[in-house]
């Protein structure tokens, strides 16, 4: 389909019986820190708070009366799904959404409440992929039509009027227009229809997608010149978690997309922070990386004096995800360092660190006897710039002392920390592993139960973070002679995981 076409479909969309026009707020704080004019384009004031119920009700509005009188039916994890919903509610037809057992109970709540009598929700798989190969086979089953979340015309139009409001309420002066638009990207549907609208109108504007390192289909998708399949998404930034982007939305960004920007967890985490500072508002990981995607872009290509927008795409965020975010918004802005750090086993010495990093705060202090002669520390540190994190580094080096700089270190930040305790002289041929476990009855019972008998747990750390699934640290104690049987037992287990036996974190505090 031609630009133009897309054009035309985004100003005929029918939005407005359902969504509204969000404001396109200046973020005061945001705009002093990058030294640029950031806009915040507010898509988590939606009824739905997300901009899918945009999408979702331009397809099902087009909908004939025959395929009305069907029934239609999704999958989805969360946002498109109460799109859905809503959409099928305000139309009287019958929709059938398809979730995973592990979704969120205040998700799936939400869709119930805004679908009403006219929706049924399937609860059926642990994952987005078995949940919509339940919604292909009832598909077939009732020969129902299908509403896909991102790779459809009437989607895509509908999620444009997003830009189509962004250019009617940002009237710029001489020499200040917008430089460039920040748009978080999962499947691609909310970039495709934005792209499409402000490169036919305004073509200098850059209209630039973030993704998180772990969760970037479309990235390298772009990168290889066709669609690429992922194994595996990041599920921290859910909205996003899209193992294969559409052939449409592939075709469409190839095309009108300038460029594509990768974040990490860290940094999506203290965009939560950058906005709830300028609008006291709370958005989801996902409905963050717009922001954290102007950040690092301003930031890599020291771009000031521009005038960014950034797509606050959404803010369903479990209430039990905000300590993770918490903990980590430092370490994305770059004001806190974490360490291992070996000091004298000796009274003083730790009076002496203290003395050493001079009046920067201890955030953290983590300590277990374990040696006669030395002793490993686990410790947190306040930093003045982002460059500090080095120069404690070389503070450390002259000092005599041996340290480690864990600050990008995944285990660590989501295990290590919590659980410092010493060596165990009985953890023969111990392995670690760091798996992601769906948070549903029966997971790990369902881990056990796969596990050899014959290999013992010798370790073991599970902290909620109120997302789909949980951070789980496990150590295996596996013989050498049974490698290959261990092997096929985490093939034959489907949950992700890391190997993380070689990490030196682990060597020195576990």
């Amino acid at each position: 389909m031609l630009a133009q076409e897309y054009l035309r479909r985004i100003l005929k969309a029918r939005v407005y019986d359902v969504a509204q026009e969000t404001p396109l707020d200046y973020a005061v704080h945001l705009s002093e820190k990058l030294d640029n004019k950031v806009l915040l384009k507010r898509e988590d004031l939606q009824p739905v708070f997300s901009f899918k119920l945009r999408g979702a009700y331009n397809r099902m509005v087009h909908l004939t009366a025959e395929e009305k009188a069907r029934g239609v039916i999704t999958a989805s994890a969360g946002n498109h799904a109460q799109g859905v919903a809503l959409a099928a509610s305000r139309l009287k037809c019958r929709a059938v959404i398809c979730m995973p057992i592990t979704a969120p109970s205040v998700k799936v709540e939400a869709v119930k409440r805004f679908g009403g009598k006219y929706v049924e929700v399937v609860q059926e798989g642990r994952s987005f992929t078995e949940s919509a190969n339940c919604a292909a086979r009832l598909q077939r089953e009732r020969n129902l039509v299908f509403v896909h979340p991102f790779n459809d015309p009437d989607v895509i139009a509908g999620q444009g009027t997003i830009a189509m409001e962004i250019l009617h309420q940002y009237q710029p002066s001489d020499g200040d227009q917008i430089d460039a638009v920040f748009c978080a990207i999962g499947g691609g549907g909310l970039i495709s229809g934005i792209a499409t609208y402000i490169k036919s109108l305004y073509p200098g504007i850059q209209v630039i997608g973030v993704q998180t390192k772990d969760s970037c289909a479309m990235k390298k998708s772009l990168d290889a010149g066709h669609p690429v399949d992922l194994s595996q998404v990041g599920l921290f930034s859910d909205g996003t978690a899209v193992k294969a982007v559409g052939d449409e939305t592939f075709r469409v960004c190839s095309e009108y997309v300038d460029d594509i920007v990768l974040v990490d967890s860290d940094e999506v985490c203290a965009a939560i922070k950058d906005i709830f500072d300028d609008t006291r508002s709370i958005v989801e990981p996902a409905g963050a990386l717009g922001v954290a995607g102007a950040k690092a872009w301003a930031r890599h290509n020291n771009i000031t004096g521009k005038t960014l927008v950034a797509i606050n795409s959404g803010a369903n965020m479990n209430f039990e995800r905000l300590r993770f975010v918490t903990e980590r918004a430092a370490m994305g802005e770059e004001k806190e360092a974490m360490y291992a750090v070996t000091i004298p086993e000796e009274r003083g010495s730790y009076r002496k660190f203290c003395h050493l990093i001079g009046d920067r705060a201890v955030t953290e202090f983590n300590y277990r006897i374990s040696d006669k002669h030395v002793a490993q520390i686990f410790v947190g540190i306040q930093t003045k710039s982002p460059g500090d994190a080095d120069n404690l580094l070389s503070l450390f080096t002259k000092a005599g002392l041996k340290s480690l700089n864990l600050t990008h270190d995944e285990l660590t930040k989501l295990h290590i920390r919590h659980m410092v305790g010493g060596k165990s002289p009985l953890a023969v041929n111990e392995r670690l592993f760091r798996f992601e476990f769906p948070e549903y009855p029966g997971a790990l019972l369902r881990f056990l139960t796969t596990m050899n008998p014959d290999w013992n747990i010798s370790l073991f750390h599970y902290r909620n973070n109120g997302s789909d699934y949980g951070r789980v640290l496990v150590g295996i104690q596996v013989p050498p002679e049974d490698d290959e049987r261990f092997n096929k037992f985490l093939e034959k287990l489907g949950y992700p995981y890391v190997d993380e036996s070689q990490n030196p974190v682990y060597k020195l505090f576990l």
